[in-house]
């Protein structure tokens, strides 16, 4: 485990914001991209009838549609233990295979920091 305050100010605030995202909607998954910018893209997953989307690629996916060339990194809070593979591929698709992937508890304690590749 890392402790949060020994991430920098920009992580930080994703893994922030992805634990926010989190709470608020009351969904198993928040998650929160940077693109090369340095906006940032927020989400809680998504289960639907017909559609079921994870919080990170539907991050992911509302920073292609505001048209981000890249990400510098991604966060995810939840429950899991692991990142999925699919997530990672939804994040390497659009950063990269070295965009680093924190994954955060509940509480915002980052559990692990995994490349996308």
């Amino acid at each position: 485990m890392t402790d949060s305050n020994a991430l920098d100010a920009e992580d930080r605030k994703i893994v922030t914001l992805a634990r926010s995202a989190r709470a608020r909607n009351g969904v198993p998954e928040g998650a929160a991209v940077r693109d090369e910018t340095g906006r940032t893209y927020v989400a809680g997953s998504v289960e639907l009838a017909s559609l079921r989307l994870s919080a990170l690629r539907t991050a992911v996916a509302m920073a292609v549609a505001s048209g981000a060339r890249s990400l510098e990194a991604a966060a995810v809070v939840s429950e899991a233990e692991a990142v999925p593979a699919e997530d990672l591929a939804a994040v390497a698709d659009l950063g990269g295979a070295g965009t680093p992937v924190l994954l955060a508890a509940p509480d915002g304690t980052v559990r692990l920091t995994v490349s996308a590749g």
